[in-house]
């Protein structure tokens, strides 16, 4: 083998290099590992399944068990007002969207503790790992939101038929994106803190379980007194629920000024998580 005695060799086609700048995001590399993206988000959705009786049915039994139980306790028993006559679209609807985003927390929190033996081993671009974790839980919504689609034509049928939104639902793609990218936000910067503390990921499950009541998720926005609703309209997260559920069943609240305000919020939530998680990188193998 010839040395290389010119550092310009033209012969070369890669470098791998230590970042040297916080801000070093690199995107273009999530590009070149398409292929690896794909594969790990195949991973993903297959490990949910395999090996299992129900299969793919999987990512509709717990959000239909969720919502069953929230309508005999909460729609039932202790008759919460939800502004809606149909109890299970309500709720269901709720669910499937908060668990959305609940995934994409979960997923992600735990990319670097997860996956340490991979990164100490290979070269990729390790945000490609969070962003698969986003994309397995997008199919799964997906799978979700199909069933919940045909729930809602079940009742159209039965003359019980949904006020859907069909003037405004080019609103759902966004609202569906402000959901991934606030999620992967979140994870992004409690990954990188599990790195030092680990304690922390013990407390990720309570937290979203909290973040859940705090936001009208199985109750509408009225339902708790006014002197207390500016708790949801200081969460970001309660228009993408409200809407979400608006642009389906024509309830809760439709406020787009209040959700450009999640989108400023989230874009800058990102931003952390991004130069947290690209700090965390360059050294995380010595406290993992």
């Amino acid at each position: 083998m010839k040395p290389v005695t010119d550092a310009n060799d033209n012969s070369w086609n890669l470098i791998i290099k230590p970042k040297g700048k916080l801000f070093d995001f690199n995107f273009k590399d999530l590009w070149d590992y398409r292929d690896l993206l794909i594969l790990l988000v195949r991973r993903d959705i297959v490990t949910v399944y395999k090996q299992t009786l129900l299969g793919f049915f999987w990512f509709i039994i717990p959000p239909v068990l969720n919502a069953l139980t929230y309508v005999i306790i909460f729609g039932l028993f202790a008759k919460v007002p939800t502004g809606s006559d149909n109890l299970i679209l309500f709720y269901l609807s709720g669910v499937i969207a908060w668990g959305y985003f609940a995934d994409c927390i979960n997923r992600t929190s735990s990319t670097f503790r997860a996956n340490a033996s991979i990164f100490g081993k290979v070269y990729f671009p390790r945000l490609i790992v969070p962003m698969a974790s986003v994309l397995s839980a997008l199919v799964k919504f997906f799978v979700q939101f199909a069933f919940l689609i045909v729930v809602m034509a079940y009742f159209g049928i039965t003359g019980f038929a949904p006020n859907v939104q069909w003037q405004i639902i080019w609103v759902l793609p966004f609202i569906l994106l402000l959901m991934a990218l606030s999620g992967m936000a979140i994870g992004l910067i409690i990954s990188s803190l599990t790195t030092k503390y680990r304690d922390l990921s013990n407390i990720v499950p309570f937290a979203v379980q909290f973040l859940m009541y705090a936001t009208p998720v199985i109750y509408p926005y009225t339902f708790f007194p006014e002197k207390l609703r500016w708790i949801f309209d200081w969460n970001p997260l309660s228009p993408m629920i409200e809407i979400f559920r608006h642009l389906l069943m024509g309830t809760d609240r439709l406020n787009l000024l209040q959700l450009g305000g999640s989108a400023l919020f989230t874009l800058v939530l990102l931003f952390i998580g991004l130069v947290m998680f690209n700090k965390t990188e360059r050294n995380f193998m010595d406290t993992v």
